[in-house]
């Protein structure tokens, strides 16, 4: 039997380890033949300290306490965003990203934010329909901050057709830490 990794804020210690399981997670984009996306480099290691240091990474740490999954939150428009979230592509399907989702739910209801976002690719299995299945919608309209994420995005290559912009309202009440 496997014990549910403990979700906890990322050390700066395994901060090059988040690095290596984005790009492992690469593998799944790979295997549906977007190698544009799979090859892509992972956020270096300045962008994941910062992230880090504002207490906006959390790590999934499996029962040895190594990171076998992350997430990353930015501020956008009064809500949390969910930057980015990757799982060891040997550590998937077993509801790792539901935890860190979770855990950012938990902590955005914490701060008074009324809404998790997120921008993912429409039509992946494991990107929109996956956080539809969480509880995402996709957004009728695009506010400033997530605008400037479409932008961001375009620049990078991503084909804003491919994209959805996604929202879901907090679903922890009350909760203070």
């Amino acid at each position: 039997m496997t014990t549910s990794p403990t979700i906890r804020l990322s050390r700066v210690d395994e901060l090059p380890l988040l690095q290596s399981i984005e790009k492992a997670a690469g593998v799944l984009f790979r295997e549906i033949g977007m190698t544009d996306v799979a090859e892509h480099p992972p956020p270096s290691l300045e962008a994941f300290a910062a992230y880090q240091r504002a207490g906006l990474a959390w790590t999934a740490a499996d029962a040895s306490d190594r990171a076998v999954g992350f997430v990353l939150v930015k501020l956008v428009d009064g809500c949390a965003h969910i930057e980015q979230v990757s799982v060891q592509p040997d550590h998937g399907r077993q509801g790792i990203g539901r935890l860190l989702i979770s855990a950012v739910d938990r902590w955005a209801a914490g701060q008074g934010l009324p809404a998790l976002t997120l921008s993912t690719f429409r039509n992946v299995a494991f990107n929109g329909p996956y956080y539809a299945r969480l509880g995402f919608r996709e957004l009728p309209e695009i506010t400033p901050g997530l605008a400037e994420i479409r932008r961001e995005e375009t620049a990078l290559g991503l084909d804003p057709a491919e994209r959805v912009l996604m929202r879901r309202e907090i679903e922890t009440e009350g909760f203070t830490g």
